[in-house]
């Protein structure tokens, strides 16, 4: 029987420079870091999600050959990998500490669909939403 989802993974071009991103910048901790000959098995986690980890994973053997690992590369490059979701208290507020923090955003926060996002891009270039949702206060 599923139990849940223990790790979501993501293309890095750089498995050092995604790791300092998400550490450094976005304040998640390593999880895992083992190697096994050339293969690295990356996660982090966020402190306030522990039950989840983001794997940082490498296109490339020995899961793929050397055209698909080229065709990976350039897609996670190119931003054109799904987003990823992360959920915020204050969308504005996160905005202006990752700025300060070095965090390039390709979209500052705007209040839509009643919600307020902005959007970030990693080092490698997956494309980041952060959400803060709106809750309507019951009568």
């Amino acid at each position: 029987m599923i139990q849940g989802i223990d790790v979501i993974g993501v293309y890095v071009r750089d498995q050092d420079e995604a790791l300092a991103f998400y550490v450094e910048k976005l304040g998640f901790r390593v999880q895992a870091d083992v190697r096994n000959g050339d293969y690295r098995w990356l996660t982090v986690q966020h402190p306030e999600q522990p039950s989840v980890q983001l794997g940082l994973f490498m296109p490339g053997p020995p899961l793929h050959d050397a055209v698909t690992t080229a065709a990976l590369d350039s897609l996670v490059a190119k931003g054109a990998m799904p987003p990823l979701v992360l959920t915020v208290k204050d969308c504005k507020a996160t905005y202006e500490a990752l700025s300060a923090n070095g965090v390039e955003f390709i979209q500052a926060p705007i209040s839509r669909y009643g919600q307020v996002d902005a959007g970030f891009r990693d080092p490698s270039g997956n494309g980041w939403k952060m959400i803060e949702r709106q809750h309507k206060e019951m009568p």
